[in-house]
């Protein structure tokens, strides 16, 4: 039986721990929170208690990798905090302990923040020239796995998270001059999420990049406008005099690799 470390059990790491279980993986998963041990263990994964950061990695990070095949990264940058991290020298942290273990595949969750905002059809051909600080660690420590001849790295680049429970309409009902109107929406739904790396887990499908956002781009002023009024919230307000920046991820290369259908083609 495969088994697979997560690295990160957080908002998609512990429902995707949850629905590899399910097919018949055994799970290692890692929290932050001595709380959550529980609920991992509960869960029927197997629980540690890991800490990564620029300066180390607190925790047996060693027997959260033995045995497994296969680890997942799900550790998003935290660069908007008060004290922003070197993301980068975090995911440099991880790699002796990777060369060194029974892993053979690593597969990273990215962003499509690595892209710029130039107004274009993104693929994965386009080569990245990231336009915010996330985006640049992001291609930097994509970079660092793919590089790295003792595993194969697929990476995953997702677009705006949503699901049940997160939705950025809700943070932005009622707000004013919000920025490009015009600007097309990538978002992806967390059953995408985790439908697209139960797949890339099940066809074995290493050594390569994916945008991962839904085949949907409204403009951000139609979208939320409409998704405001569906749920009965105020209103956001657009800044309409300067010019609207944006891109739009196309997906059509996971769609096509993978045989994958979109659950939520609307959002």
């Amino acid at each position: 039986m495969t088994q697979i470390s997560i690295l990160g059990c957080g908002w998609l790491g512990l429902p995707l721990a949850k629905t590899l279980l399910n097919h018949s993986y055994q799970i290692k998963g890692s929290t932050t929170s001595e709380n959550k041990i529980a609920v991992l263990e509960n869960s029927g994964i197997s629980p540690f208690l890991i800490a990564v950061s620029e300066n180390g990695i607190s925790g047996n990070f060693a027997d959260f990798l033995e045995g497994s095949d296969i680890l997942i990264i799900d550790i998003p940058p935290k660069l908007r905090a008060a004290e922003p991290e070197n993301f980068v020298s975090k995911i440099g942290n991880l790699i002796p302990f990777i060369e060194k273990s029974t892993v053979t595949k690593v597969l990273f969750i990215s962003s499509t923040s690595v892209y710029a905002d130039d107004n274009a059809v993104v693929t994965e051909i386009q080569i990245p020239n990231p336009d915010n600080e996330s985006g640049r660690q992001l291609y930097v420590a994509e970079n660092l796995l793919l590089g790295n001849a003792k595993f194969e790295t697929t990476i995953l680049r997702f677009g705006g998270l949503i699901g049940a429970d997160r939705h950025p309409i809700k943070f932005l009902a009622g707000k004013k001059n919000l920025e490009n109107p015009d600007g097309p929406v990538n978002l992806i739904d967390q059953k995408d999420c985790i439908g697209i790396i139960l797949e890339i887990v099940r066809q074995q499908c290493w050594n390569e990049v994916f945008n991962a956002a839904a085949p949907f781009h409204p403009s951000r002023k139609k979208y939320y406008s409409d998704k405001a009024t569906s749920l009965q919230l105020p209103l956001p307000q657009f800044d309409t005099e300067k010019k609207s920046v944006g891109k739009t991820i196309d997906s059509q290369k996971l769609i096509s690799v993978l045989n994958y259908e979109f659950i939520e083609k609307e959002l």
